[in-house]
């Protein structure tokens, strides 16, 4: 299994309008490297779910339902959407503030890459940030 954090700015969509949906594609990647990341998601994987902007926070967790295909937005070929849905709000947001100040954090691609809507993460970083969040 594999880990990987979404940003989306919650005016845009938020993890509130994400329950209600129960599922959505991931749409709008325009960076190869966040790109790439849609392409690297397999069935089963876990997925943490950050308000971007307003917040600066995960709010909760996410699984991909549905593997890489055309992003449905555009007709260029260059661009894929994966499905998502949500599994859990945390008990309370995990602020980037607190990322950032965490020691077993300070390498995350969230710190280290703040402009990428699409990273990877290690399970120790996914399970810590979820522990923060409980």
């Amino acid at each position: 299994m594999n880990y990987f954090l979404v940003k989306s700015e919650p005016f845009k969509y938020s993890w509130e309008q994400f329950l209600k949906d129960k599922c959505t594609f991931w749409d709008g990647v325009r960076n190869y490297q966040a790109r790439n990341n849609l392409k690297a998601m397999q069935k089963g994987d876990l997925v943490l779910f950050y308000h971007s902007n307003e917040g600066k926070e995960v709010v909760g967790i996410a699984k991909v339902v549905k593997e890489f295909y055309q992003d449905p937005t555009t007709t260029d070929e260059r661009w894929v959407v994966v499905d998502i849905a949500p599994l859990e709000s945390l008990k309370k947001p995990v602020t980037l503030e607190t990322i950032k100040a965490d020691e077993q954090l300070k390498d995350v691609a969230l710190v280290r890459q703040g402009r990428l809507s699409v990273m990877p993460l290690k399970r120790e970083e996914f399970d810590r940030i979820v522990a923060l969040g409980s």
